[in-house]
């Protein structure tokens, strides 16, 4: 088969509405691939791999993101609320019971009726009891936070504005409000109010309120299954590297990244540079998107094009206008199927995942896109002349701050970051505004050390 993508001379009125059949329908002009693993292209005589132009970077991302609404969307499941975080609610919340669901008490006290001063049962309203006797007028009963109001209540008087007299009585060192310290029944919401929409990301507080509100379960969209496949035979997976070999960093990584933007990993393969075994992996995966690592160009064992014509794919995306990570891709093999090409350079894997994974499962997972934001960067950042360059930054008060240990080998720059800065083709100069795309440890308020 031929591979279709996007064609990048078309006026961007023209291709910005196109969904992803409209932008397969388009062509691409020819431009060279480089060797994904950073090996020189194939001699002049030896096999010349179909060329194609690469596609703009928010091209991509914006072909990634639309690429699985054309395909068929896991179904809802119905999951216990300990299994609910990070997930998407394909169900409204709606109020099960009035929350509070009794007039309950808003602080530690008194519970008091009528006017000053009040004689103070000797038994009080502890949380979790029964609701006690009425109070009358004159009358005041000790009472916690969360207990029931006793009838005919006139206000909740905190332990710090009341003393005790030398008779038992009880005098407030404050003025008291009718109402005040009790929250009413229904004070949150009524039963059947609406608490929160189809489409809400399921965070703590979200958990929290579906169990205040009285669930036990929530229906939600579930994680997208993904399989990662390790290729090349020049990967060790323990000790130091020797004799030509390195150690394996992304089949360690991928997996922990993925499961950061939403995914749930099923399986990782290690397949080393094997045709049959590729071929085998991706026509038996039940994963909704399969990830592999390196052999995304025209090298002599890079089989994952010969690979995707062989199994009649549709390639999405095939080559992107990025630095590092150009020679990624994203096919389409089923309806409802998709495999994301990663370079094998571990940098430019990275850049890959952001590019064509994080969009697409985004898409698949019904998760909502994250606001963009700029900062100013605090140095100068080159950038390629006609490529969208992505510079691991760390983030500071207003600032960004570019970091060292760029390449697209090196994870020595990325580990220490918040964010990838998006840097235009030519660079951006000292104190420039850059888009950043926080890094999922970042999103989730975890620390990384910076010196």
């Amino acid at each position: 088969m031929t591979p279709r993508g996007i064609r990048t001379d078309a006026p961007a009125e023209d291709t910005e509405d196109l969904d992803v059949e409209e932008a397969l329908a388009l062509v691409r002009e020819p431009k060279s691939h480089s060797d994904s693993r950073g090996h020189a292209p194939a001699p002049a005589g030896g096999p010349t791999p179909e060329r194609h132009q690469a596609t703009p970077w928010p091209r991509a991302r914006e072909i990634a993101a639309r690429a699985a609404r054309s395909g068929a969307r896991r179904a809802p499941v119905t999951v216990p609320l300990d299994d609910a975080l990070g997930l998407v609610l394909a169900s409204p919340l709606d109020a099960l019971t009035d929350l509070p669901s009794f007039d309950t008490s808003a602080m530690d006290g008194w519970a008091v009726g009528g006017p000053a001063p009040w004689d103070v049962r000797d038994q009080g309203a502890l949380a979790g009891h029964a609701q006690p006797e009425p109070l009358t007028d004159g009358e005041a009963v000790r009472i916690a936070t969360g207990a029931r109001i006793p009838g005919d209540t006139t206000a909740v008087l905190r332990s710090e504005h009341g003393h005790i007299d030398d008779k038992g009585r009880l005098h407030p060192t404050s003025e008291v409000r009718h109402g005040q310290d009790i929250r009413p029944r229904g004070q949150e919401c009524r039963t059947g109010d609406q608490l929160l929409p189809v489409g809400t990301l399921v965070t703590p507080a979200v958990l929290g309120l579906a169990a205040a509100a009285g669930y036990d379960t929530v229906t939600v969209i579930p994680r997208p299954r993904v399989e990662v496949l390790v290729l090349g035979d020049e990967l060790l997976t323990e000790g130091l590297p020797r004799d030509g070999l390195i150690r394996d960093a992304l089949g360690p990584m991928l997996p922990s990244w993925l499961r950061a933007l939403g995914a749930e990993v099923i399986a990782v393969r290690r397949l080393g540079d094997d045709a049959k075994a590729l071929h085998k992996a991706v026509t038996s995966s039940g994963a909704d998107l399969i990830v592999t690592t390196g052999g995304t160009a025209a090298g002599p064992v890079d089989h994952v094009h010969p690979t995707l014509q062989r199994v009649g794919a549709e390639l999405l995306v095939d080559g992107v206008q990025v630095r590092p990570g150009h020679p990624m891709l994203l096919a389409r093999l089923k309806e409802n199927q998709h495999l994301v090409g990663l370079p094998g350079n571990p940098l430019a894997a990275v850049s890959g995942l952001f590019t064509l994974a994080e969009p697409l499962l985004r898409t698949l997972a019904a998760r909502p896109a994250p606001e963009p934001y700029t900062l100013p960067l605090r140095d100068e950042v080159h950038g390629h002349p006609h490529d969208t360059r992505l510079a691991p930054v760390v983030l500071r008060g207003d600032h960004a701050v570019p970091l060292h240990y760029n390449g697209p080998a090196m994870l020595r720059g990325i580990a220490a970051a918040d964010a990838l800065a998006v840097v235009p083709p030519g660079g951006t100069r000292q104190g420039a505004e850059a888009e950043l795309i926080d890094l999922p440890w970042a999103a989730a308020g975890i620390g990384v050390c910076f010196t």
